[in-house]
C-alpha cells in the first residue's frame, strides 16, 4: 500500500473525528459545509454550493468520450438531536447534538475518495460528481438537492450507509428494495378534564389515548396480511397533568415503515379508522395528522450489480451478508435520487467482532473508522479508477 493512500486514510479518520466533535443538525450544517469546502479547495477540486449547506464537487469535467458515464457518489453530513454518552475523546462538544448515525464517517469516506480521484483525475473514464448532502435526517435534503439541479447531467448515482447490526465489512445491496419508506403521525385527543375523584364527570383523554395505543399496535398483526412488510409504532404519549387532575388533552405520536405506497395508504387509513372509532367509544374527540416522509429506497438492478461487483473486487467473494432480511425497516432519503436516475444504495456492516452492536441513533453509538478505507476503495472502483491499494502513487 502506498504512502499516499495510507496518508489519505489517516487524514480521513482525523477529519471524521473532527466532524464528530462539532455536529450540526439538518439545515444548520454551516461549519461542516465550510470544512468540506475548505478541504476540497485544498485538493484543488472545484465545488459549488447546492441547497444551502450542500456541496457539489466535480472531477474530470472535461471528459467528452461518447461512452463515458457521469457518476455521482453521495455522502450525507447532518447530525441528530441526541446527547452523546460515548465518552470518546472526540465526543460531541455541542450540547444535545451528536453524529449518532455515522454521517461524519460517510463524509470522511467521500473526502478520502475525492483526494484519491483527484490524484489520478486524468485517467478517469468519465466525469464524477461528489454530493455532500445536508438534512438526510427527516429534512428531505436529497429532494432539495435535486430541486437545485444536483443531478443535472448525471447518469448513475451510488450511496451507502454503515449498519452496526451487520458484521463488519459485510455488504447488503439487493436488486430492488433495500430500505423501507416511512411516515409519522400525531394524534390529539381532546376530552373533558376535571378532578380525579370524579371520573364520571370527565371524559378521560389518557384512558382513550391508552386504548388507541393498544389498538394501533395491533394493526399490523391483525389488519394486514402476514406477508406484508410493515411496522407501526406509537413512540410518544404526552398528557401533562397533576396527580389529582384528569387532563383536558393527550397527544400521541408515532411512525410507520412501509415498502410501497399501497401499504402506506392502507396503514394511514387504518390509523384514522382506529382513532376515530376508539374516540367515539370513549366519548372524546380526536384529530389525526399524518406526515409522509420518505418512500422506499429501491435499487436499480444493473447498478446494484455494479456495486456488488465493486465490493467483491475490494473485499472478496465472502464479503456479502446473507442473513440480514431485506428490506431494512429504516428509511433513507437516497430514495429521491433513485426515483430520478439509475443507481444503487448499499448497507455496509459496522459490527465489530466480539462486541454487542450499538445501533444508529443511540447516544452510545460511534462510527467504525475501519469502514472508511474499503468504502473509499469501493467508490474508486465505481468511478472507474484503479484500486488505490494497487496504485503505486506516492
Amino acid at each position: 500500500m502506498s504512502a499516499f493512500w495510507q496518508n489519505t486514510i489517516s487524514q480521513a479518520i482525523r477529519l471524521r473525528r473532527e466532524l464528530h466533535s462539532e455536529p450540526e443538525l439538518s439545515w444548520h450544517e454551516t461549519r461542516t459545509a465550510q470544512k468540506i469546502r475548505t478541504t476540497l479547495s485544498e485538493l484543488n477540486i472545484s465545488w459549488s454550493p447546492c441547497a444551502g449547506t450542500g456541496t457539489l464537487a466535480r472531477l474530470n469535467t472535461s471528459a467528452t468520450a461518447f461512452s463515458a458515464r457521469h457518476i455521482a457518489l453521495r455522502g450525507d453530513i447532518d447530525a441528530l438531536p441526541i446527547e452523546e454518552q460515548t465518552g470518546k475523546t472526540w465526543a460531541s462538544r455541542q450540547l444535545g447534538c451528536m453524529h449518532a448515525c455515522g454521517h461524519d464517517g460517510h463524509t470522511a469516506a467521500l473526502l478520502a475518495t475525492a483526494r484519491y480521484l483527484k490524484s489520478i483525475e486524468h485517467t478517469l473514464p468519465g466525469p464524477i460528481t461528489l454530493i455532500f448532502q445536508p438534512a438526510e435526517e427527516g429534512g428531505h435534503g436529497a429532494l432539495r438537492m435535486i430541486e437545485d439541479s444536483a443531478l443535472e447531467g448525471i447518469d448513475e448515482i451510488y450511496g451507502w450507509h454503515n449498519w452496526p447490526a451487520i458484521p463488519e465489512g459485510q455488504l447488503v445491496c439487493p436488486d430492488g428494495i433495500v430500505m423501507c419508506g416511512n411516515g409519522t403521525f400525531e394524534i390529539t385527543v381532546n376530552g373533558q378534564g376535571g378532578h380525579a375523584s370524579q371520573p364520571e364527570l370527565c371524559r378521560d383523554p389518557v384512558l382513550a389515548g391508552s386504548a388507541m395505543v393498544q389498538a394501533l399496535q395491533q394493526v399490523v398483526a391483525r389488519r394486514l396480511a402476514p406477508q406484508q412488510t410493515a411496522v407501526l409504532s406509537v413512540t410518544s404519549f404526552n398528557a401533562p397533568s397533576g396527580p389529582t387532575v384528569i387532563p383536558q388533552q393527550a397527544v400521541l405520536g408515532g411512525s410507520i415503515r412501509v415498502p410501497n405506497s399501497t401499504t402506506r395508504e392502507q396503514i394511514n387509513a387504518l390509523i384514522v379508522e382506529v382513532v376515530e372509532n376508539t374516540a367515539h367509544a370513549y366519548g372524546v374527540s380526536a384529530e389525526v395528522t399524518i406526515e409522509p416522509r420518505y418512500n422506499a429506497t429501491i435499487n436499480h438492478a444493473a447498478q446494484a450489480g455494479k456495486l456488488r461487483a465493486a465490493w467483491r473486487a475490494v473485499m472478496g467473494d465472502a464479503a456479502f451478508d446473507v442473513a440480514t432480511p431485506v428490506p431494512i425497516m429504516a428509511s433513507e432519503d437516497f430514495s429521491y435520487y433513485l426515483q430520478e436516475i439509475p443507481g444503487a444504495f448499499a448497507l455496509v456492516g459496522a459490527g465489530k467482532k466480539g462486541e454487542e452492536p450499538v445501533p444508529c441513533h443511540s447516544p452510545f453509538y460511534d462510527f467504525n473508522d475501519a469502514l472508511i478505507e474499503p468504502v473509499a476503495r469501493l467508490y474508486a472502483h465505481l468511478a472507474g479508477a484503479p484500486d488505490p491499494t494497487h496504485n503505486n502513487k506516492e
